[in-house]
């Protein structure tokens, strides 16, 4: 598939003044989400475990003239998590959106997983959002300030096709759910928590999914794999302040692909 071009930011929304922590920026997904977040005024961290990509998105934004620092983390390091945030803090102060997008796919049959593997998915998938959006509440709370948090779940976590990625739709319901209450309990504090549940994307999760299948576009119904790029509305709604009342709320970004 040959990737469309879409400039920055894909859609109208003025982030200036917010700080914004992405995780999972290295690749796909993220990397996109840093970059439209800074071109909407945000000043932007950029979390993830390889440096040497981590300063080239931070020097590409830089470069355009945004703002954007980076930290490396492991978001299965609870110590490292609230790291992350320190440095977050330090850079530019209270972060104000947090994007939690790192994710792993499991690719594995259910009966052939080991205990340790369950662990890395879980913890990667399912712990490290709900401690990343605690340590970010906790100090929105005490600033006093208002909040989003955007957690990216998966069309996946509605259905499950049989294919050997069974804990990976588990642990992606488990992001809706966080979504749905943690919503609930930090709504009187003005902390929005939403997700985005995106179907095929391209990115280097989605390339190991291709390699593993073939090429299952041809089964969806406009027969393409998405670009970062078109979720850019999405995400600046829903960190901006025109998605005000929306709270608790995943929202389906797949092409009609998961449609029954």
């Amino acid at each position: 598939m040959t990737a469309r071009e879409f400039p920055l930011p894909y859609a109208d929304a003025d982030l200036t003044g917010q700080v914004a922590l992405v995780t999972g920026a290295t690749s796909g997904l993220g990397h996109r989400f840093a970059q439209t977040l800074a071109a909407a005024g945000a000043s932007v961290v950029a979390a993830g475990r390889r440096a040497e990509r981590l300063d080239e998105l931070v020097a590409l934004i830089n470069g355009r003239g945004h703002t954007a620092a980076s930290v490396v983390l492991d978001v299965t390091d609870a110590d490292q998590i609230v790291n992350a945030v320190d440095v977050a803090e330090a850079a530019f102060g209270t972060v104000t959106i947090l994007v939690n997008n790192a994710g792993i796919p499991d690719a594995q049959r259910a009966t052939k997983m080991s205990v340790e593997f369950v662990d890395k998915v879980l913890d990667t998938n399912v712990r490290a959002p709900f401690l990343l959006s605690c340590e970010v509440a906790k100090r929105l709370i005490k600033a006093e300030k208002p909040g989003r948090i955007v957690n990216i779940s998966s069309t996946g976590s509605f259905s499950y096709s049989g294919d050997g990625a069974a804990l990976y739709s588990i642990s992606k319901a488990a992001v809706n759910r966080i979504t749905e209450a943690l919503s609930v309990e930090w709504a009187k504090f003005n902390i929005n928590v939403n997700a985005i549940a995106p179907g095929a994307f391209s990115s280097e999760m989605m390339d190991g999914m291709v390699e593993r299948l073939g090429d299952f576009t041809k089964y969806t119904p406009r027969k393409r794999m998405g670009d970062p790029a078109q979720l850019d509305s999405t995400l600046l709604f829903l960190c901006s302040p025109a998605s005000e009342f929306i709270t608790g709320t995943v929202v389906r970004a797949d092409d009609g692909q998961g449609a029954k």
